[in-house]
């Protein structure tokens, strides 16, 4: 007996009638302008005289994220493990545990630990419906040095990460060797394709931010999977958080805060 033919999307899915979030909600800033960065940098703050290495310091910076609002355990634990000074510059090294975002290079910048957070706290919510056994197989769109990578992995059955500037692409990889973290794959590619070979996946988030969803994020994100990206609204002035869940039937978005990604652009560098 033929099983009954799924109703297929309508592609691109934009944001277009949908509720825009509330003007109070602060903006998420995880890839501020350059010349913030470069401020940020300039500053002389030392994380207390304790080592860098030290459990102690990253804790210090999970008890200030939870004071704004990060709430799961799983992704505490998760940025407790990863060393975030080691995807930094040396010269950087003293801010990596501030809510900040610092220059990697080529115009990029590592997020900030609290959209970082967040973002991976969204696709947690989704793993609830698993029954909270994690991620799953996940796609990450723009590796960028490689923490996001990291953290994810504390949290997924594997991880495919993709970049498109080849530069970075190779800096992840030398950042991650060190590491060990044998569920990561770094792909060099077109992130906008996603990455069919390895599809579908339970869980999709993306480090950019476009006008629409690529068609190919959504294609292959799995039935029952989660995914959570920036996406302009209807407007086309600004950047929202969007959440997708694919169920039997349909596509189910939901909007969140305001943030500000570097732009989500095709082909490879």
């Amino acid at each position: 007996m033929n099983a009954p033919e799924r109703p297929r999307p309508k592609f691109p899915l934009r944001l277009d009638g949908l509720g825009s979030p509330s003007k109070k909600s602060p903006m998420l800033r995880p890839q501020q302008p350059l010349h913030q960065a470069a401020a940020d940098s300039a500053r002389t703050v030392r994380p207390s005289g304790l080592g860098l290495d030290s459990a102690d310091v990253r804790q210090r910076m999970i008890t200030k994220l939870q004071a704004i609002g990060l709430r799961d355990e799983l992704v505490m634990a998760a940025l407790a493990k990863v060393p975030r000074h080691l995807f930094v510059d040396t010269a950087l090294a003293t801010q990596a545990y501030e809510d900040t975002s610092l220059p990697i290079g080529l115009g990029q910048t590592i997020s900030k630990p609290s959209v970082v957070a967040r973002m991976i706290e969204l696709l947690m919510e989704g793993a609830s419906a698993r029954a909270r056994r994690g991620l799953g197989h996940t796609l990450e769109i723009g590796t960028g040095c490689g923490y996001q990578a990291a953290v994810l992995s504390q949290l997924s059955r594997q991880v495919m990460s993709i970049e498109r500037l080849k530069p970075l692409h190779d800096k992840a990889r030398e950042l991650l060797a060190p590491l060990r973290l044998m569920n990561i794959r770094l792909v060099y590619g077109d992130g906008m394709r996603g990455h069919p070979p390895n599809a579908p996946y339970d869980s999709i988030i993306s480090a950019a931010g476009g006008e629409s969803l690529p068609n190919a994020w959504l294609e292959q994100l799995a039935v029952g999977g989660r995914l959570v990206a920036p996406v302009h609204d209807a407007s086309g002035r600004r950047q929202v958080l969007v959440v997708v869940d694919r169920t039997e039937e349909a596509y189910e978005r939901s909007v969140h805060e305001a943030v500000n990604f570097v732009p989500l652009k095709s082909g490879t560098d």
